[in-house]
């Protein structure tokens, strides 16, 4: 008997899913490896963005879907958090590690092989990159990053649910406040320079136990069992969210790019970050605008079928991804090519996820 769902968190999975894939699309206009670096290997990138164009709707699109990564964590968070009471540590780990870890291995080995067949990498890489995986994603898997993350999330979960399903909204309150306060540590290091303990020999700050994506998880649940809030209310503030948080974390990209210009990426993303103030801002206004459909719309079937696959989506992605990018971007404008790239790639994924799950075992591939 299938387990009664939750109607918006079908719609967040699905909207979030899409935001990953268009992130990944605008990359291809304003990113680039390292001049001279190795075929295959995952290598630094630069910040390199040629036409006022691709400034424009880079800034805008990726900007924007920056709250991606974060919904999915409150999901996460929202779904599983409090463990329930009379289930034991041994079989919350079971579960979750047997829906991510076989397909995650999966594709960790279809990324560093696969990539033989159209010259995306060299034998010796390959090699290097599969010995390499019980340390650490492929180099043309990037976008696995995010399941070490999720699974340090899994292996708290168990551990605070004790405190959170005793936990007052005060004492959340505060916990999120520090974590939030955590969020400005990047801005003091590149402004002011090492703030609360930290030097080269500590990165681990004052704030540090209330940092990261943990934030998240306590954001989740605080959501869930403390806002009762009318739909008017959750709309008044979390509109005002939605836009506050989106303007600064698209202009924080917007007003550095030099065009034309070779910059580190990574300074151009400081605020776009997922543990930032900003992208916290818009990811909770979202989450709670998200938290006012009620009931199923006209498209829900689909929705709840692609929510319900999504995982395998994500994990296939960048292969549909790169293919598209080639086809579509240099033959089409840029503010058409970043949202057809990440719409083709969804709709391919959709299909081909879909069409694994009619092979027996497919949980040990998609999940």
């Amino acid at each position: 008997m299938e387990k009664e769902r939750i109607v918006f968190l079908d719609y967040v999975r699905v909207i979030a899913c899409l935001m990953v894939m268009i992130v990944h699309s605008s990359e291809n206009f304003y990113l680039a490896p390292v001049e001279g670096a190795p075929v295959g290997e995952m290598v630094s990138v630069v910040s390199k963005i040629m036409t006022e164009d691709a400034h424009f709707w880079v800034a805008l699109l990726d900007g924007f879907c920056r709250m991606s990564v974060p919904l999915f964590m409150i999901t996460s968070a929202y779904l599983l958090c409090p463990m329930r009471e009379n289930q034991s540590w041994g079989e919350f780990y079971k579960r979750r590690a047997l829906r991510i870890v076989p397909p995650m291995v999966f594709f960790m080995i279809l990324y560093s092989a696969l990539p033989l067949l159209w010259d995306g990498t060299t034998t010796s890489q390959a090699i290097k990159d599969l010995l390499y995986i019980p340390l650490n994603f492929p180099g043309a898997g990037g976008h696995l990053w995010f399941l070490y993350p999720l699974l340090s999330l899994y292996l708290l979960i168990p551990m605070i649910s004790p405190w959170l399903r005793h936990s007052t909204k005060k004492q959340e309150l505060f916990f999120l406040s520090l974590f939030l306060l955590s969020t400005t540590i990047s801005f003091f290091e590149r402004f002011v320079g090492d703030v609360f303990g930290i030097v080269f020999w500590n990165h681990y700050h004052l704030l540090f136990p209330f940092a990261g994506y943990v934030g998240y998880l306590v954001l989740g649940h605080y959501i869930r069992f403390h806002i009762h809030w009318s739909d008017a209310k959750r709309w008044a503030v979390g509109l005002p969210c939605v836009i506050i948080g989106a303007i600064v974390t698209i202009l924080s990209f917007y007003v550095q790019i030099e065009v034309g210009t070779v910059q580190d990426a990574s300074m151009m993303e400081i605020a776009w970050c997922f543990c930032t103030p900003n992208v916290v801002l818009l990811t909770f206004g979202f989450f709670l605008l998200c938290t006012t459909i009620h009931k199923p719309c006209r498209d829900y079937a689909f929705v709840k079928d692609a929510s319900r696959i999504s995982f395998g989506m994500y994990l296939m992605h960048m292969f549909f991804l790169v293919m598209y990018s080639g086809i579509i971007g240099p033959r089409m404008y840029v503010g058409w090519a970043i949202p057809c790239i990440a719409l083709s790639t969804f709709a391919t994924c959709y299909i081909v996820t879909k069409i694994v799950t009619y092979i027996p075992g497919s949980k040990w591939i998609i999940g």
